[in-house]
């Protein structure tokens, strides 16, 4: 049986046509596509460039802490002053706050006068409480006393000093309202302390509004879409240790013993795998009811911010949990019914198991190796989140170009100014945008591309013991992962690359679209009429046809390259 198939199990002819190169995956090999290889080391050369220009200017603070009057991220200990522990940003005049809820005003709320502080401060109930600038100027007090002192230095203040704090000019500013933290910023609540509000008319001071708007305001701004963008940005930097055990290590350790029991305990492990999918199926969605207030008393409840004065502050939140936990109902009994339906197909899928079982015994060395992209890929992706951080909050900050009455005291200059008193803002460039959609697109091939090197080792891997098994079993190489890889990095970094890019440029266009559908969703400008319908509709499903397909010829072309059949599938 040798004769007839040795172009099957070992004997390729050479690229002559003529002679014949005996020898598993042995044949005449050359490197194919070059010139992916050489785009794709170009592209990441633009990748660290890019990944520079992040960490250079860069600082993912700002993307969960607040700005104070003098453009300084609270939390900041490089900041002038020197904000470390001073994380909270607290508005200190309470009519700007006001004047920018109102409609039709020329003020903004970023114009607002903000110092950074350690806590909110809350009305006294015997007195009138008062919240300072940072000392500087005549102020010769530290910035550790003025924390010790509650912010409070109203008795060091000259007579003018005081004459233009009651009329909210600071440089100190009275406490009227009391404050919660809501998202690392003191929201006012709209009920006047009546103790302060007496103390205050007994100086002198002026007209303070009262009303549900001086709240509404901040609370409005805080839970804009981009302060809520920036915090689910942020969000990723600080939940590290959950990610990195929940999405590393747990999987890691799981898809390893896995793959043991499939070597150990084949025929059952299609039952087992079956059974456990629907149990955590079934779990998830249990968690989400309970979370949902459904089932229980543990409904989801706000970290930050819980004691807001409006609760669709979490209502948000909660309105999404329960739309999952309807979603993951629909996927439960889908779940379930689909294995009941498949019964047969797992009967089959156990015979399949019994060969991958044996391969594995064959190959040991592949059971560990999926260890090896897995390391990769996490070192890849913790560099990877950190340079996102530091993108997405390379913007510039710059003072906000206002003509608002935002007039205040001036410790240095000791008087008011009234000229370039204006709030600051981070302001994005047309250049940090493009740099996170290529930051983005590099996530996308990177990964493509250690997939589909991890894909090509194991198809060698596993066609150097297939092929080889038998008459020609001594032809099989010493650790054929390692061998796979070897020739991997010499013939075939090129197709992998080529193949990846095709993926990721999918991928990405499939991505581009389905933003624009959901912007065009959230305009209402949605086609109208069935034959737009059926047209819109239509072209997504062809498009997730065309991905697939593509994965696919991708896949059986890794295992192609990799048994060196050296076919061009995409010409």
């Amino acid at each position: 049986m040798r004769g007839p198939l040795g172009a099957v199990i070992g004997r390729y002819p050479s690229s002559d046509g003529q002679s014949e190169v005996g020898g598993i995956i042995k044949h005449n090999r050359k490197c194919r596509d070059m010139v992916a290889l050489i785009f794709f080391i170009g592209f990441w050369i633009g990748m660290i460039v890019n990944i520079s220009f992040a960490y250079n200017r860069g600082n993912p603070l700002r993307l969960t802490y607040g700005l104070d009057y003098k453009g300084n991220v609270c939390g900041d200990k490089h900041a002038n002053p020197n904000l470390r522990e001073l994380d909270l940003r607290y508005f200190l005049n309470p009519n700007q706050v006001y004047e920018a809820g109102t409609k039709n005003s020329q003020f903004k709320l970023a114009n607002a006068r903000t110092i950074c502080l350690m806590d909110c401060p809350i009305p006294s109930e015997d007195s009138l409480n008062w919240v300072c600038d940072y000392p500087e100027g005549d102020i010769r007090i530290s910035m550790d006393d003025w924390i010790d002192r509650n912010y409070d230095y109203f008795e060091f203040l000259t007579p003018d000093m005081r004459n233009t704090s009651l009329q909210l000019q600071g440089p100190c500013y009275p406490v009227i309202f009391p404050s919660v933290n809501v998202y690392w910023s003191c929201q006012y609540i709209a009920r006047a302390s009546n103790m302060s509000l007496r103390h205050w008319h007994e100086m002198a001071g002026v007209n303070i509004n009262e009303d549900i708007i001086i709240d509404k305001s901040i609370h409005r701004s805080i839970n804009s879409r981009s302060a809520a963008l920036k915090r689910y940005v942020a969000d990723i930097g600080k939940a590290w240790p959950v990610l990195i055990v929940c999405g590393g290590i747990v999987p890691l350790f799981l898809s390893v013993f896995w793959l043991l029991m499939i070597r150990h305990f084949v025929a059952g492990m299609t039952w087992i795998t079956v059974f456990l999918f629907n149990f955590l199926i079934i779990s998830v969605t249990m968690f989400y009811y309970l979370k949902a207030g459904w089932i229980g008393h543990d409904a989801i409840s706000p970290i930050i911010g819980e004691s807001d004065p409006y609760y669709h502050v979490s209502g948000r939140e909660e309105y999404h949990i329960r739309a999952v936990a309807v979603l993951m109902t629909v996927i439960m009994i889908i779940a379930i019914l689909s294995s009941i339906a498949i019964i047969r197909r797992i009967l089959m899928a156990t015979s399949v198991l019994k060969v991958a079982a044996k391969v594995i015994g064959e190959v040991q060395a592949l059971i560990t190796f999926p260890i090896i992209p897995y390391v990769i890929l996490a070192i890849f992706y913790m560099f990877w989140f950190s340079a996102a951080l530091h993108m997405f909050s390379s913007g510039q900050i710059l003072q906000n170009d206002c003509s608002s009455n935002c007039c205040a005291y001036d410790l240095v200059s000791k008087r008011v100014n009234c000229d370039r008193c204006c709030g600051y803002s981070l302001h994005y460039s047309p250049h940090v945008a493009l740099a996170v959609l290529f930051h983005l697109f590099g996530c996308y091939w990177a990964t493509q591309f250690v997939i589909a090197c991890s894909s090509t080792v194991i198809a060698g891997s596993v066609a150097s013991y297939y092929w080889a098994h038998g008459e020609t079993s001594q032809e099989i190489p010493f650790l054929p992962v390692f061998a796979s890889m070897k020739r991997l990095m010499r013939y075939s970094l090129g197709s992998v690359a080529l193949g990846s890019l095709l993926v990721s440029l999918v991928e990405s266009v499939r991505y581009i679209l389905e933003s624009i559908r959901r912007k065009l969703k959230v305009a209402n400008t949605t086609p109208e009429g069935w034959p737009s319908k059926v047209k819109f509709y239509s072209s997504r499903c062809c498009f997730t046809c065309i991905q697939s397909t593509i994965r696919s010829v991708n896949r059986n072309a890794y295992i192609m390259v990799s048994r060196g059949k050296l076919i061009k599938i995409f010409s």
